[in-house]
């Protein structure tokens, strides 16, 4: 695609990536839209955390067994008609949690809300690597991932103001509400989200072809890869999903104390990827950012296990993981670009599906530790996997640094 010059290519871009930008941040505000709520909901329906984290599982593991054909979708039917019908699919989903009459009735609808959420990657990635200029492209990947923080940031602050000004069923019957305009809104700018017809096709897939790409999708950086999207999604449901619930059971916290941590948590995780993505384009060593990025937010989740603290320590400790974690973002997405073989969309798809697994695996597992009156196992489980995916980082890391210098070596003169 060649790039278009001065201010008017400039603000075409802007314009495309705030559009794509604003669907991103209402899937990840809807991610986080339920959770504020699962105290109250233990009450209301006479359920226990492990029946809410299935909710949370039936999500998750739909957005991942559907992230690939939604792919699929989008090479077919056009990037735009993919994400602006899975943000309807997910609105509609939350919109009916709303209204269902009992706990049961959220199930098919945690499923509804996956297959909604399943789309964003592959139609934004592709989105913006079709349409945005080159020059502008790592900043346009920036705010989309920024975006999607700050939607992080705001459910839990909507949803409980809501909630207390006219109850949590009016409040999800609201925000799905709103979803749904923002789907006609961007519905009324498809032209602009469409790809351009002049951007050439690729050519079609020949005999060998899936060969290829199941090849690429099992080689050794790929599926390190996908595991560290797997173990960081485990620290993020324990730190994000969770963390409301287990600071009310461990440290026996007011609901609106440990949503306030949340946002802080998430608000800190904002503020890290802006500055991640300063240092990212100033240092190479990508795999060294994510190593110390989270080493630092593992230690900070320990911390929460040295007593019954203070408000203002347990803040200290939900900031600093937050800007820990974050600030890996930019380092994280440059490793995966530097493994994934160029113009491969699926393998991106693959490999980001791991977020997915990890969404579907551990809600259960958590879910049983409070349960069973163990919550600050919870800080374990998180600290845990965000060594081994500092592990999974340095092993790609180090792969990429072969390659260049192999590299370097074949364009070196012979003596």
């Amino acid at each position: 695609m060649s790039e278009t010059p001065g201010r008017d290519g400039w603000a075409r871009d802007a314009k495309l990536v705030a559009l794509v930008s604003a669907a991103h941040l209402t899937s990840h505000f809807y991610q986080l839209v339920l959770p504020p709520l699962f105290p109250l909901l233990t009450t209301v329906f006479g359920v226990g955390y492990t029946e809410l984290g299935l909710l949370a599982t039936l999500t998750y593991a739909t957005s991942g067994l559907m992230q690939t054909p939604a792919g699929i979708l989008v090479d077919r039917l056009g990037s735009a008609r993919v994400l602006i019908g899975g943000l309807g699919i997910y609105s509609t989903a939350i919109l009916c949690m709303g209204l269902a009459p009992g706990f049961w009735w959220l199930a098919p609808l945690a499923v509804v809300a996956g297959v909604g959420n399943c789309v964003f990657h592959p139609a934004d990635y592709a989105i913006m690597t079709a349409k945005v200029g080159p020059r502008r492209l790592g900043r346009a990947f920036g705010a989309h991932t920024l975006a999607g923080n700050i939607g992080w940031v705001a459910a839990p602050v909507a949803v409980l103001a809501l909630s207390s000004a006219f109850g949590w069923r009016a409040a999800l019957v609201i925000l799905g509400g709103a979803g749904l305009l923002l789907t006609l809104y961007l519905l009324s700018q498809a032209a602009v989200l469409r790809a351009d017809p002049a951007t050439p096709r690729r050519a079609a897939p020949t005999a060998s072809r899936p060969n290829n790409i199941a090849g690429a999708l099992l080689s050794l950086p790929i599926l390190l890869c996908f595991a560290y999207f797997a173990l960081l999604s485990i620290s993020q449901v324990g730190l994000q999903t969770f963390l409301p619930s287990t600071l009310v059971a461990a440290f026996a916290l007011s609901l609106e104390s440990a949503n306030f941590l949340l946002t802080a948590l998430l608000l800190a995780s904002a503020l890290g990827i802006v500055a991640g993505g300063i240092v990212a384009d100033r240092f190479r060593r990508h795999e060294l950012i994510v190593a110390v990025g989270l080493g630092v937010a593992a230690a900070a989740s320990l911390a929460f296990l040295s007593g019954p603290l203070p408000l203002p320590a347990l803040t200290l400790c939900a900031v600093v993981a937050g800007f820990a974690m974050g600030g890996t973002t930019p380092a994280r997405d440059m490793l995966v670009r530097a493994a994934a073989p160029p113009g491969e969309g699926k393998v991106f798809g693959f490999v980001y599906s791991g977020l997915d697994l990890g969404g579907t695996v551990t809600p259960l597992l958590l879910g049983y530790l409070l349960d069973r009156n163990l919550p600050r196992l919870v800080f374990v489980v998180s600290a845990v996997a965000l060594f081994l995916a500092i592990g999974s980082a340095w092993v790609v890391g180090g792969d990429r640094v072969r390659r260049r210098h192999r590299k370097g070596d074949a364009a070196a003169p012979a003596e």
